[in-house]
């Protein structure tokens, strides 16, 4: 009795974010990281996670405050396709919302919210989350209730999404391990992860800008890149939410099969223009080192504390201390995003809505996954980026605070041959 006291009053300490600042607006909130970010699914949608064990007791949170911090934080997604992820495990009387809260919460969250959410996971689900359901049911539209999935062993998270992109908590994870070794008898299936394989000479995903160089006669640009930009450029400029919606999960792990192998891939077989949007998109965020590389991650993050006249400079700086080919790379593909948000009108894709779907892919932390409050620095510099491409690309000299080496650039301005006609963008073909 005792040790189950001890569990039902016991709440770990805030969760620390070197990244947060205390003059954040929902600052009370957001230090206890109840809420995070946790890179992509296999569909190429952002993944948010909610974590009922890091709330602290009912007196020592504001759930109004809380609902507006979930509201702030989806505000920034909810154009796009987006998943939720429900760590239910730790959600105890305690710190329980009450009910009338829960229904508020789900009357806020109107269709501006629950359009785009295209799943919600909810992870070891008891009793509590029946009865729930039981209660919300004449609320809840037949629609929506159809994107929800019960899993019952984070194993299960593994079919959905990229695990080992998912911050849980050390309290989940160890709640997992006890409802396995209370199983009788046999245990629930462990998806068995097969020993890793040599990557063949035509493999496109997960490996090195370097290793595809090496495979593709010391081309700069990797293929599956070049491919789709190329017909994003031809077909998808003028497409309303290029890059803000998902794609089938098998058809992206066919395609990327197809490219692995060598095979040839013709998108207009799959009507479907969202296909090598996101198959661009999962290129670049299966990279083993992002194309901004780690070590330029804490000098982004700064990004925000230089004053505004000066940013375009210091994007400017970070990016020509890249080595050599990531920065033909990311001049290839910031070329052609900056095309992308000249289109605007047609597309509503402003170099801020880009920033907002590219900025994780193109650079995150070494260690875990960035936290929601590194999401403004990485957004803004991603959107400087963007939006003032032609200054920060024009140039490759080596800033005085970067160490020296890789910087020459031999004959890659070939890649940028010429001004479109009217536009301040470059031929990226």
């Amino acid at each position: 009795i005792l040790i189950l006291r001890r569990e039902e009053t016991f709440m770990p300490p805030p969760l620390e974010d070197p990244e947060l600042n205390i003059h954040h607006p929902y600052y009370d909130v957001a230090r206890h990281g109840i809420i995070q970010l946790a890179g992509d699914d296999n569909s190429g949608r952002m993944v948010i996670t909610f974590s009922c064990c890091r709330m602290p007791p009912s007196h020592q949170l504001n759930h109004t405050r809380l609902l507006e911090y979930l509201k702030y934080t989806l505000d920034q997604y909810v154009e796009n396709d987006y998943t939720v992820v429900y760590f239910h495990y730790g959600l105890k009387s305690l710190n329980k919302p009450s009910l009338k809260w829960l229904q508020t919460a789900y009357k806020e969250f109107d269709r501006k919210y629950k359009k785009n959410l295209k799943a919600l996971y909810v992870v070891h689900p008891t009793n509590f989350i029946k009865i729930l359901w039981n209660i919300f049911k004449p609320l809840i539209s037949h629609k929506f209730g159809k994107k929800i999935t019960y899993l019952n062993y984070l194993s299960d998270l593994r079919e959905h999404l990229k695990y080992d992109q998912l911050n849980i908590p050390q309290e989940v994870i160890r709640h997992d391990e006890n409802l396995r070794g209370r199983q009788k008898g046999k245990l629930p299936p462990v998806v068995k992860v097969p020993p890793p394989r040599p990557p063949l000479p035509t493999q496109q995903f997960g490996v090195s800008l370097q290793y595809i160089k090496d495979k593709n006669k010391g081309e700069l640009i990797p293929p599956v890149m070049k491919e789709t930009v190329s017909y994003l450029k031809r077909k998808g400029l003028q497409v309303e939410g290029l890059f803000r919606r998902s794609a089938s999960i098998q058809t992206i792990k066919d395609v990327q099969k197809l490219y692995n192998q060598g095979k040839s891939v013709n998108f207009d077989d799959y009507h479907d223009i969202h296909i090598p949007a996101v198959i661009l998109k999962t290129f670049l965020r299966e990279l083993p080192q992002p194309l901004l590389t780690f070590e330029c991650y804490d000098h982004i993050l700064g990004i925000t504390s230089v004053e505004s006249s000066l940013r375009v400079t210091r994007c400017k700086q970070i990016v020509q201390g890249l080595p050599e080919h990531n920065y033909v790379v990311l001049k290839y593909l910031i070329c052609f995003l900056h095309m992308v948000s000249q289109e605007s009108i047609y597309n509503r894709m402003t170099a801020s809505s880009l920033a907002c779907v590219f900025g994780l892919n193109l650079i995150w932390p070494s260690k875990g996954t960035a936290s929601l409050s590194a999401l403004v620095p990485l957004n803004l510099f991603t959107e400087l980026l963007i939006d003032f491409y032609t200054n920060v690309f024009n140039s490759r000299t080596v800033p005085a605070w970067l160490p020296e080496g890789k910087v020459s650039l031999p004959q890659t301005e070939a890649l940028y041959s010429g001004l479109s006609p009217g536009k301040k963008t470059f031929n990226t073909d």
